[in-house]
């Protein structure tokens, strides 16, 4: 017999530019602009999560996990060291809002991060199995890799669900 999931366990947080890799339970808290990306693996079952930042790396690499570019093949060659494969993988993001609507549309950060993350993904012939991104409120993600890989948000008006 399996032992019952417990949600109580400490996430790992997440910050900005940070990843984890793992079967614990991994949160990102107050994405804005930001993506918080969750992949999971049906076979293994372990998951990787991301908190992005901004699209380009522009070249930078020291902190890989901050820029779209850099952190999705990041997350994809780590778990591929891991004997993961493309056809197990389940991809989730979320986040992304417009936080800075009055500067215009070439200021929304949120939007350029998730059509990046959503781009590198496709390179990779990887699909994204469900999102929430957009809109104009931060959100929390919380990622369970030892719960089939379940992901759900809370926006900053306390309303959560499963995506």
């Amino acid at each position: 017999m399996s032992e019952p999931i417990s949600h109580n366990k400490m996430p790992v947080m997440i910050g900005i530019g940070e990843y984890h890799v793992g079967s614990v339970p991994m949160m990102a808290i107050g994405l804005g602009s930001c993506i918080g990306l969750a992949i999971y693996d049906r076979d293994r079952r372990i998951g990787a999560m991301v908190h992005i930042m901004l699209p380009e790396s522009s070249g930078r690499t020291d902190r890989p996990g901050k820029y779209a570019d850099t952190a999705v093949p990041l997350l994809l060659n780590t778990l591929s060291n891991m004997g993961c494969h493309k056809s197990s993988l389940v991809v989730k993001m979320a986040g992304g809002a417009c936080m800075f609507e009055y500067f215009g549309n070439n200021l929304n950060i949120g939007e350029r991060n998730a059509e990046k993350v959503r781009a590198v993904l496709a390179e990779n012939q990887i699909r994204i199995s469900a999102e929430e991104v957009g809109g104009k409120s931060g959100r929390t993600v919380a990622f369970y890799p030892e719960d089939d890989g379940k992901v759900t948000v809370r926006s900053a008006d306390g309303a959560a669900h499963e995506i």
